[in-house]
């Protein structure tokens, strides 16, 4: 009579920063490192800001997620302008 032994690995792991206490909450160790990557990277652009940048960005950031589809526009409406195409 044969066993089978468990698979190895893990079903979540959780982060929680040292900084701000933030918690995330990953099921795979590739998105475990890309929550903790992000994060990261948040705490870095967040330090570069002064009070009046952190306010507009995050006015900004609170526009465009609640609307997904205006993000879209936006980007489509950056990437028209750098590409040369300055029509109003």
């Amino acid at each position: 009579m044969s066993t089978k032994a468990p698979a190895c690995g893990w079903d979540q792991a959780v982060f929680q920063c040292g900084r701000c206490g933030a918690q995330r909450t990953a099921r795979t160790e590739a998105d475990y490192l890309k929550a903790v990557g992000a994060h990261g990277d948040a705490h870095a652009v967040w330090d570069r800001l002064n009070p009046i940048e952190r306010d507009g960005i995050t006015s900004i950031l609170h526009t465009i997620l609640s609307a997904p589809e205006l993000a879209v526009e936006l980007l489509a409406l950056a990437d028209q302008q750098s590409a040369g195409g300055e029509g109003r």
